[in-house]
Parts: structure tokens; sequence; C-alpha cells
């Protein structure tokens, strides 16, 4: 019975988890932008910093009309939003605040995670084949494209850190970690970071959805919630990104009084990376095709495998 009422606990907390976090970035890219950019709506929507700005997109989206075109593959054009947010979820269940603070405790629990996640990005992928529409289609390719080139730096990058730690536990990274990883994994860092925000289609890397090209790319024939389900797929791939970053190169409960408190380092962690990935939204301009494809290719699958090739050698020395 207590077994049971564990579990239960466990799966209620990623379940809030899911449902509170990416409306928080969401509501923290709605102020960030503002301020960076001098956005006066979201600063005055429901009175006090604009705190209703939210809900009023989400009553915005409640009321629109839910059309599926005509020529549409049905049944995957309405569930192409589920495939790209549910992944998600169940990534989430692997990703640890604490050692004690944590869905599931997988031994392979980085390569789970990195492997669910990457399945998100096939409901854009449907979303475009099933949508007839040729901008969708178009912007369907442009995300298979830009998935084949960005997952490689990250599972490399993610490789090194799992070799300097020795486990694939992702509690056991975090137990691993030590504070010079933060320079000597420095590179691996920024291709995790930057591939990470290439396969969530972040801009500058929004390829598959550039609106003066291709309209919306995949989503151009989506609206009312399902539209809606495909932008909280956007944030949840960020709380996912961030706290993964979090864990395997900063750390994550990892601080002071990290025995009582050791969540909230990890939060607060994640939030920093979460601003970081707003902040390059607002920055950078969005790059052109082969501009995408050549720093994946030319700088950061290169640099990833350098990065491998010096932890196996500061592994292989240490040890």
């Amino acid at each position: 019975m207590n077994e049971a009422l564990e579990a239960v606990v466990r799966v209620v907390g990623v379940l809030a988890a899911f449902l509170v976090l990416p409306l928080l970035v969401g509501q923290t890219e709605h102020k960030v932008m503002a301020h960076m950019q001098g956005r006066l709506g979201p600063m005055y929507a429901g009175g006090f910093h604009g705190w209703a700005q939210l809900v009023a997109d989400g009553v915005k989206f409640v009321q629109k009309e839910d059309v599926t075109p005509a020529a549409a593959d049905g049944k995957v054009f309405r569930l192409a939003p589920a495939v790209a947010l549910v992944p998600y979820l169940v990534a989430m269940v692997a990703i640890p605040l604490s050692p004690t603070v944590v869905g599931a405790d997988l031994d392979a629990g980085l390569l789970f995670v990195l492997a669910v996640s990457a399945v998100g990005v096939l409901g854009t992928l449907m979303a475009g084949w099933s949508s007839a529409n040729k901008y969708a289609l178009l912007g369907g390719l442009r995300t298979a494209a830009q998935l084949l080139s960005y997952e490689l730096p990250i599972v490399l990058a993610a490789s090194s850190v799992a070799m300097a730690a020795g486990t694939l536990s992702l509690i056991g990274i975090g137990e691993a970690w030590q504070p010079w990883w933060l320079i000597w994994q420095a590179p691996a860092l920024v291709c995790f970071v930057v591939g990470g925000v290439a396969e969530i289609t972040r801009p500058p890397f929004d390829m598959p959805v550039a609106d003066s090209e291709i309209v919306f790319g995949p989503y151009t024939e989506y609206t009312g919630l399902r539209f809606a389900f495909f932008l909280l797929s956007e944030y949840a791939g960020i709380v996912v990104l961030s706290a993964l970053t979090a864990v395997l190169f900063l750390g994550a409960w990892q601080g002071p009084f990290s025995d009582t408190l050791g969540w909230l380092w990890t939060l607060l962690k994640t939030g920093f990376v979460a601003v970081l990935v707003i902040w390059i939204r607002v920055a950078w301009p969005r790059l052109r095709e082969d501009q995408l494809q050549q720093l994946a290719w030319k700088v950061l699958v290169p640099l990833a495998l350098l990065q491998l090739a010096l932890t196996g050698v500061v592994v292989v020395a240490i040890g």
C-alpha cells in the first residue's frame, strides 16, 4: 500500500510540474520579451505587471473554431498535437530535482529522456504531412532535416558528460558533477544548448515555421486549442531542455544547503537556462536554411567530437 501511494504521489507530482512549468515559461517569455523589445500589451493585461496576459491568450484560443481541412488526413491531423506534447510529459518522469525528488530513477535515464523527447518532433512532421498544404509540407520537411542535423551534437554532448560521470543515470551524473566541469565541459554545454534550441525549432532556428517564407509551416492549418497545444509543446520542450541542462552541466541540486534545498537549486538553474533560451530568441535573427545546416555539420558536430575525445583522454588519465 505504501509503494502504491508513493507511486501515485510521484505521478501526481510529475503531472503537476507538466501543467505548471510550461505555463510559467510562457508567462516569463511574455515578460522578458516585453522588457527587451518595449512591448506594452503584455505589461498591462489584467493590471499589475500584465499578470493576465496568459489567461487572455488561453481564452482567445478556446474561443476559436476547431477546423480540419477537407483534404487533410483527419486522424493524423488531429493526433499530431498530442504526439508533439505528450513525449515531454514522459521525459519529465525521469528528470530529477534532487536524488529523492524524481518521478522514476532509471539506470539509463539520460538515454530515456533523449529518446522520448526526440519523439515530440514527430508531431510536427505529422502536422506538416497531414495538412494537405504545400507550405505545411515544406515546414515538415525542414523539421525533418533539422532533426537529423541537430540530434547528433545533442547526443555527443550528453555522451561526453555521461563518460565523465561514468554513468547514464541522471541522479548519478548530478552527484558526480564537479564545479570544474563548467570549464572542462563548456564546449559540450554550448553544443547541447544550441542543439536543443534547434531541436524544438525555437528562434533563431525556426526555419520550419518561418512566417515570412512559408506562412507558419506545419501549423498553418491549425486553429484553436490544437494550435495552442503546439505552442504548449514548445514551452514544455524548453522546460525539458533547461532541466536536463541543469542536471548535466550545472550541478542540478548542488549548492548551499543542498540537503534540504537541493530541489530549489535545480529549479533555479532550470529557470536560468529557460531565460537564456528566451533571450536567444529576442537577440538573434533567424538563420537561413544553409546557415543552419552549416552550423550543425561544420561547427557543432566537430566541436562535440573533439569534446568527446578530450573527455575520453581525461577519464583514462585520471582512472
